[in-house]
């Protein structure tokens, strides 16, 4: 059945026709018709063994985004995309975004810089940090960036001192005992304190113009966005009381698409239009917006990582009869030129993507024989382990692993620890995506 809300056609934002782009200046290529980005891996990899190399690298498939992005008007059609840049701040990522037509949430003066140096536009920018430092409201200031957040007396004083102009967007927080990654213990107004922070903003001459919440990284349910919803419909009926023109509600992020949370975005976005209709109608004349990161990025980055040694364990102890070895005493140990200290901080710090399935590039036949094996990344700490008791064929030197779906907090938060090269990026389009999309060579 097709949802109520569906209609605009794909490559549009919100009714706005895709701004036209060009592969030369987004610094991704265009693969010719019929060839993949299956194949370009495959070409990446011979080219980087004959290079002698065996540098980790990505591939950022954009055709994964602009689906997703096709994905989010059919089913949200009124809550306009701001991208959390914090997510994956890759350039063509944010281009490619940016031509689309999506707004950005930056959380930093040097986040706000990166979207202003690409084109994109103050009014498409929310400062949504709750805590900020004065240095960066006067660079936001300076630049023309004024819809901001705030969930405190104390960043109403430093916005009043730095940005008395600013369009301020009350941060409230809400039930994110659903989420993976919960936020409202360190960000987020109690509803009991909204009252005295909107007294204050008029008292200071600012002006509070929405609402915005978040229910957390890695949600499982949909409630929260229901309930959030109806709590910002509360605060924006004191609001109009004190006298501020509301028009602004931010319902944040926690979507994703990927493993459990496959189906659960058709789902997320029933709830969320129908809790839209009844608290927030189309008549009603307030904007809707989101902060979606790894719904956009998550499944279009596939990291590709090097066997660059190997170790066998036996445990003696439990030999068969004869002396020989068996599958059950031997224990492989893999170390990759990724890791946790680079592409894969996630399984330390991201309850939402935790659990990485490396596999092989090369063809695998179904009768070779799987070896129980710890993975290791790099670098000198042991902390640095991918996977343990992980079942996979026996791998040698040299040899590539794949691992999809790496785009959210992976390339955002890498380190060079022990001075591991980072892992080069490789954006790629289909030449079927480019034409369906009509984007212009300039």
């Amino acid at each position: 059945m097709m949802n109520k809300h569906a209609g605009r056609a794909p490559g549009t934002a919100n009714g706005s026709v895709m701004r036209s782009l060009s592969s030369e200046n987004c610094g991704f290529e265009i693969l010719d018709y019929g060839r993949t980005t299956n194949d370009f891996i495959d070409n990446k990899i011979e080219e980087l063994g004959s290079g002698d190399s065996e540098e980790p690298f990505y591939v950022a498939n954009l055709d994964r985004i602009v689906k997703r992005h096709v994905r989010w008007l059919t089913n949200l059609p009124r809550v306009k995309p701001f991208y959390a840049v914090k997510c994956n701040n890759t350039p063509a990522v944010l281009k490619m975004l940016s031509a689309l037509d999506t707004g950005f949430d930056c959380a930093s003066k040097g986040e706000i810089q990166q979207a202003l140096s690409l084109g994109v536009t103050p009014d498409k920018i929310i400062y949504a940090h709750t805590t900020k430092p004065l240095s960066h409201i006067r660079y936001a200031c300076a630049h023309g960036v004024d819809m901001m957040t705030f969930d405190s007396e104390d960043e109403l004083l430093k916005i009043s001192l730095c940005h008395s102009k600013a369009k301020l967007v009350l941060r409230i927080a809400v039930d994110d005992s659903k989420s993976l990654v919960k936020l409202s213990s360190k960000f987020g107004a109690r509803l009991g304190s909204v009252g005295r922070l909107l007294k204050l903003a008029g008292e200071l001459g600012l002006d509070v113009i929405g609402v915005s919440f978040h229910v957390g990284s890695g949600c499982t349910g949909s409630l929260p966005f229901k309930q959030g919803i109806a709590d910002a419909r509360h605060v924006f009926d004191l609001a109009n009381l004190l006298g501020f023109q509301m028009r602004l509600l931010d319902i944040g992020g926690g979507f994703s698409g990927i493993g459990e949370f496959q189906d659960k975005f058709e789902e997320f976005s029933e709830v969320i239009n129908g809790a839209l209709d009844e608290f927030f109608p189309p008549d009603s004349g307030v904007q809707i917006i989101a902060e979606p990161g790894r719904y956009y990025v998550e499944s279009a980055f596939t990291l590709a990582v090097n066997v660059m040694a190997k170790r066998v364990v036996i445990d003696e102890s439990s030999e068969s009869d004869d002396g020989e070895e068996n599958s059950s005493n031997r224990m492989m140990m893999y170390y990759l030129n990724d890791g946790v200290y680079g592409s894969m901080s996630c399984i330390v710090f991201d309850p939402a993507h935790c659990n990485l399935e490396p596999y092989l590039h090369r063809a695998v036949k179904s009768s070779e024989q799987r070896y129980r094996s710890v993975i290791w990344g790099p670098t000198c700490d042991c902390i640095d382990k991918v996977t343990d008791s992980y079942w996979i064929p026996e791998l040698h030197v040299g040899d590539w692993l794949l691992i999809d779906n790496m785009g959210a907090y992976s390339v955002s938060v890498s380190t060079d620890f022990n001075s591991f090269e980072r892992a080069h990026i490789y954006p790629v389009m289909t030449a079927e995506t480019w034409n369906t999309l009509n984007l212009t060579h300039t």
